[in-house]
């Protein structure tokens, strides 16, 4: 079995694999001053909840975009199983995986990298990918296969939870998707607002990119809130929840080969 581990900068995925088969998947809070042994825990925790035997898992895959982290994670993965953790990230993963006209490579995300390579392997290209996390990332992947860039815009979390920071009078409410656009409370105008705005605006970005592009792309979209915001765009768009991982899966299974 191999564990995948995606640490973003509010959530870390965990995902276990049986060769390609994902097991399991679960959802922690990024914390910055976990030390590696207080990782083991919650790691060894996880596996007893679902019964999965530590000695079972031969080895992990880490994506990172938290460098103040990524030691104490390495740490702890490397102390946990017997073969030493791959990292997984724009300057360690093979050019048959993921190839970039990029100027600065290190400057792209580790999540963005691996997401990259899953719509790739998943969908072929040209191919579009829009992770909706604490970002709202868009990663565009052309005909030849190159990963051309992207756009990064603020998250719908993020976007709401400023919303509040800065009106005293909204108080925080539940995302979904209301009834109709036209609220008639408070609760339904916020979420009309941050659910079909944010529909609204990954629409009409997606637009601007096939514009660019002078042809259409298949679109994938990953990230805790995929489920709410997609089905309200005005595009075709897949949903795959782990997306991320399957890309760290698959730079692990064609290293490792």
């Amino acid at each position: 079995m191999l564990l995948c581990v995606d640490v973003g900068n509010t959530q870390t995925v965990l995902g276990v694999y049986e060769q390609s088969h994902l097991r399991v998947m679960w959802r922690i809070s990024s914390e910055a001053h976990r030390s590696a042994d207080e990782l083991k825990l919650s790691i060894k925790g996880l596996f007893a909840l679902d019964a999965i035997d530590c000695n079972n898992v031969q080895g992990a895959v880490l994506s990172c975009v938290v460098p103040s982290v990524s030691a104490a994670w390495i740490e702890a993965l490397n102390s946990l199983f017997s073969q030493e953790t791959m990292i997984c990230n724009a300057l360690t993963v093979p050019e048959q995986l993921f190839k970039t006209t990029y100027p600065r490579k290190e400057e792209i995300g580790a999540d963005r990298v691996a997401d990259a390579i899953a719509a790739r392997y998943m969908f072929g290209e040209p191919v579009v990918v829009v992770d909706f996390g604490t970002a709202t990332n868009i990663e565009v992947i052309d005909r030849q296969g190159y990963f051309v860039g992207g756009i990064i815009a603020p998250g719908v979390n993020t976007s709401a939870d400023a919303l509040f920071a800065h009106a005293r009078k909204l108080s925080s409410t539940e995302l979904f998707a209301p009834d109709k656009p036209i609220g008639c409370s408070s609760a339904d105008a916020i979420r009309s607002g941050i659910v079909f705005g944010e529909a609204e605006k990954v629409s009409g970005l997606l637009a601007r990119v096939s514009q660019q592009l002078g042809y259409s792309s298949h679109v994938v979209a990953t990230g805790g809130l995929a489920d709410v915001v997609v089905p309200h765009m005005r595009q075709h768009v897949a949903v795959c929840p782990y997306l991320t991982l399957e890309g760290m899966r698959i730079f692990h299974d064609s290293t490792a080969r």
